[in-house]
C-alpha cells in the first residue's frame, strides 16, 4: 500500500495563489505555549514537526485581535506588534519543509470572561454564554469600527511576519462574529441587527477591509459553522449554507473552512470517541461544498487515510482538516502517503489535549513528545550502548516503555503476568463508549511486534528471574484497587491494618477490575461508590446498565466527574447515563453496608438515611501501587526503574510519559 492507495488525498491543489502539495490540513487549536502573546519556540518547534510530517497546509493557534479576547495567559496576541517577529520565527521553522502556514484571526466575544483581560466582554447582544456566565457590554458603532480596525491590523502583522495568508475566524464556533450573525444572540435594533444583511455587515467589512491588505500573493479564508447544533434561534445548516454562498459572492476569499458547534454544546466542536462518531460534521458540510465553488476544508474526527480519500473522492470537500489526529502522530501524512496506514498513532477522542491546554501547554494521552518535539525527536545518530533490559508489566507504561527500549537499540525482554497485554486501559475498552481508547495500547502492540523486543505472556516474573540476568528492569506492575471502603474524607482510616468500613468485605463487595473483566457472578441491583470524581465510575455504570444492570451513584463531591470535566464531554456523560436509568446522589458517603442495605451520611450535615435492597456495592476508591517487585530489587545489583501505576496510581498520559523519558535514561 502506498499513495497510489490515496490518489486524491496526495495530489496537489490550487489555494488561490499559491499551491497545496495534499488535501491534507492542520486546523488551528490552542497550545498554549506563549508566555508573552507572542510565538514561543516550542512553537516553531510544535509547527515545524507537523510540516516536517507531511501536512500541506498549516492554520496556526486562534489569535486575539483585541485585548477584550483573552481567554487564558497562552493566547496570542495578533493585535501586538511585538508578535511580527515570532512569525518570523515559525514561518523559517515550517517553510523549508514544504508547509503552508496561515494565521487565524479571531474575536470570542461573550464566550470568555474579563478575569485575564480586566476588561469587559464584547458582544452583539448582553447575552451571556453558558460556560462564562459573564454579561457582556453590548459593543456601540464606534467599537464595532475598532473591531474592524483590529482585524485588519493583525492581518498587517501577520503578512509582515511572512505567513502564506489569512483566515478571518470568529464566525465558528460561536464566537463574536458568530454571535452577530445568529438571531439566538444578536438583538440589537440598528443596522447590525435585525435582517440578514444587517447581521452580516460586520463580517463583510472585516473580510473586505482584511483583503485590502492581503497582498495578491497570499491566502485569504474563512472559518464558519456548517451548523450551531442545538440552540433555540439559532442557525443551522440551511442557514450556513446560505452564508456561505453569500461569504464567496464577495469575491474576496480562496476557501472555507469549516467547523461546528457553540460553547451550548462543545461535543460539537471537539467531540470525544464517545459522544461523537467518526466523520460527525460531514453531511453538513457536503452541503457547504455543493452550494460554493471556492474549496472546502471537512473536518469532525477523520481519523484514518481511507476515510479522508472518501471525502474527497465523493466530494464532500476538497480538504481534510485535522487537528487532534495530527497532535497524536504529526507524521500521519507519511506514514499514510507511504503506505503504512498502521503504523499511524491513532487518535482516540479522549480530549486529553483540549484538557491538558485549561493548565498548561497542550499535550496528548499517549504522544509524549508533544511541545518537546526537538528533546523528543528520533533521528538522533550517535552511537548508543545496548543494554539488556526487562520490562514488567504489560499495560500503558511497559508497553510505551519497551517499544521505546527497543527502538533506541536496547534488547528488550517484557514479562506480563496474564495472557493479555493492555492493563487497565483495555478494562476501560470493555465499555462501548470507550472502545477506541484500546487504540493507546493495541498501537504500542502493534509497534512492539515489528522490533526485535521479546514478549513473554502469563509469566509473572520475579527477582529470580532478572537478578543476573539483566542490566536494567523497567518496573511498570500497575496498580490494585482500593476496596476498604473510606473516602478520602478520613485519612487515618487508610493505615495498613486500620480496620475497613463496615461490611466492606463482603462478599457482594467489588473493585472495578471485578466488575470489568467479567469474572464475577454479578446480581442485579448495584451502588457505585466514587471517591475519585473521574472517568471510571462512568465506565463501570455503562458497563452495567448495558447489561440491564439497575445503578445508583453516590459521592462525597458536591457533583461528579469534576477530574475529567475539562475534556468537556461530562454532559454527554451525565445524559448517557441518566436516559439508560442511572441514579446520581452527590455529596454522601457510605458509612456502613449490612447484607442488602447500604447507610449513606450527608457529607454536610451529618444526618443519615438508608438505601434498602442494594444488591452489592463497587467501590471506586482509587488504586493502590503494585510496587513490591521494586522494593525486593532494591537491593539488588541492577538498574531498577519505577514507573507508571506502580510508582503512583495516576493518569493513562502520566504512564506513557514516564516510560518514554525513563527508556531514554537506560
Amino acid at each position: 500500500m502506498s499513495e497510489g492507495d490515496y490518489p486524491t488525498l496526495f495530489s496537489p491543489i490550487a489555494l488561490g495563489p499559491r499551491s497545496a502539495r495534499n488535501r491534507i490540513w492542520m486546523t488551528a487549536h490552542a497550545t498554549e505555549f506563549s508566555t508573552d502573546g507572542t510565538f514561543a519556540d516550542a512553537s516553531a518547534e510544535y509547527y515545524a514537526e507537523r510540516a516536517r510530517g507531511g501536512v500541506a497546509v498549516i492554520t496556526m493557534e486562534a489569535m486575539a485581535v483585541h485585548p477584550s479576547s483573552q481567554p487564558r495567559r497562552g493566547v496570542i496576541h495578533a493585535y501586538s506588534p511585538a508578535v511580527v517577529d515570532s512569525y518570523r520565527k515559525v514561518a523559517a521553522a515550517v517553510h523549508p519543509h514544504g508547509a503552508l502556514i496561515m494565521a487565524q484571526l479571531w474575536h470570542r466575544g461573550r464566550q470568555t470572561d474579563g478575569i485575564i483581560s480586566r476588561l469587559p466582554t464584547w458582544a452583539p447582544s448582553p447575552v451571556p454564554d453558558t460556560v462564562y456566565r459573564e454579561i457582556p457590554h453590548e459593543m456601540t458603532r464606534t467599537e464595532i469600527d475598532v473591531l474592524v480596525e483590529h482585524y485588519v491590523l493583525s492581518a498587517r502583522h501577520a503578512i509582515e511576519g511572512g505567513v502564506d495568508g489569512i483566515e478571518v475566524h470568529g464566525l465558528g464556533h460561536g464566537y463574536l462574529l458568530g454571535q452577530f450573525l445568529s438571531p439566538a444572540t444578536n438583538h440589537r435594533g440598528d443596522e447590525y441587527g435585525g435582517s440578514f444583511e444587517n447581521r452580516m455587515r460586520v463580517v463583510r467589512r472585516i473580510v473586505a477591509e482584511v483583503r485590502r491588505v492581503v497582498p495578491p500573493d497570499r491566502v485569504l479564508g474563512i472559518r464558519l459553522n456548517s451548523s450551531d447544533g442545538e440552540m433555540e434561534n439559532g442557525l443551522g445548516n440551511e442557514d450556513w449554507v446560505r452564508i456561505a454562498t453569500e461569504v464567496e459572492s464577495w469575491g474576496a476569499l480562496d476557501y472555507i473552512s469549516t467547523t461546528q458547534g457553540t460553547y451550548l454544546d462543545r461535543m460539537q466542536i471537539y467531540g470525544t470517541s464517545a459522544a461523537r462518531k467518526a466523520g460527525y460534521e460531514l453531511a453538513d458540510t457536503a452541503n457547504i461544498t455543493r452550494a460554493v465553488s471556492l474549496p472546502v476544508v471537512a473536518v469532525g474526527r477523520i481519523t484514518t487515510p481511507e476515510m479522508a480519500e472518501d471525502i474527497l473522492v465523493s466530494g464532500k470537500a476538497q480538504f481534510v482538516g485535522m487537528a487532534r489526529a495530527l497532535i497524536a502522530d504529526p507524521s500521519w501524512p507519511t506514514k499514510a502517503r507511504r503506505g503504512r496506514p498502521d503504523d499511524i498513532r491513532p487518535c482516540i477522542g479522549s480530549n486529553w489535549c483540549v484538557a491538558s491546554f485549561a493548565r498548561g501547554p497542550v499535550s496528548c494521552i499517549h504522544n509524549p513528545a508533544v511541545g518537546r518535539e526537538r528533546e523528543f525527536r528520533r533521528d538522533d545518530t550517535r552511537p548508543r550502548q545496548s543494554r539488556r533490559v526487562a520490562v514488567v508489566g504489560g499495560g500503558p507504561a511497559g508497553l510505551r516503555a519497551a517499544l521505546s527500549a527497543a527502538e533506541l537499540g536496547h534488547r528488550v525482554t517484557l514479562f506480563e503476568q496474564s495472557d493479555t497485554l493492555g492493563g487497565q486501559v483495555a478494562l476501560m475498552a470493555r465499555a462501548d463508549s470507550y472502545r477506541e481508547w484500546s487504540g493507546v495500547t493495541d498501537w504500542l502492540c502493534v509497534q512492539l511486534e515489528r522490533t526485535k523486543a521479546e514478549i513473554r505472556r502469563r509469566h509473572r516474573a520475579t527477582a529470580d528471574d532478572l537478578v543476573d540476568r539483566y542490566e536494567a528492569v523497567v518496573v511498570a506492575t500497575g496498580s490494585t484497587p482500593i476496596r476498604h471502603g473510606w473516602t478520602a474524607r478520613h485519612p487515618a482510616r487508610w493505615a495498613a491494618g486500620a480496620p475497613a468500613l463496615p461490611g466492606a468485605d463482603q462478599w457482594n463487595v467489588y473493585t472495578p477490575a471485578q466488575i470489568l473483566t467479567g469474572r464475577a457472578d454479578l446480581p442485579h441491583r448495584f451502588l457505585l461508590v466514587d471517591d475519585t470524581g473521574d472517568r471510571q465510575v462512568f465506565v463501570v455504570a455503562e458497563y452495567l446498565v448495558q447489561r440491564r444492570h439497575a445503578v445508583h451513584i453516590v459521592s462525597q463531591y458536591p457533583h461528579l466527574g469534576h477530574a475529567f470535566a475539562d475534556g468537556h464531554d461530562l454532559p454527554f456523560a451525565f445524559g448517557q447515563l441518566r436516559r439508560a436509568g442511572v441514579t446520581f446522589t452527590p455529596g454522601v458517603e457510605l458509612t456502613a453496608i449490612h447484607e442488602d442495605t447500604v447507610t449513606l451520611t450527608d457529607v454536610y450535615t451529618g444526618e443519615t438515611s438508608q438505601l434498602l435492597e442494594i444488591d452489592a456495592a463497587v467501590m471506586i476508591l482509587g488504586n493502590s501501587a503494585d510496587d513490591a517487585l521494586a522494593r525486593e530489587l532494591a537491593g539488588a545489583d541492577i538498574d531498577v526503574h519505577l514507573i507508571g501505576d506502580a510508582r503512583a496510581p495516576r493518569r493513562i498520559f502520566n504512564a506513557i510519559w514516564e516510560a518514554e523519558t525513563t527508556a531514554r535514561e537506560l
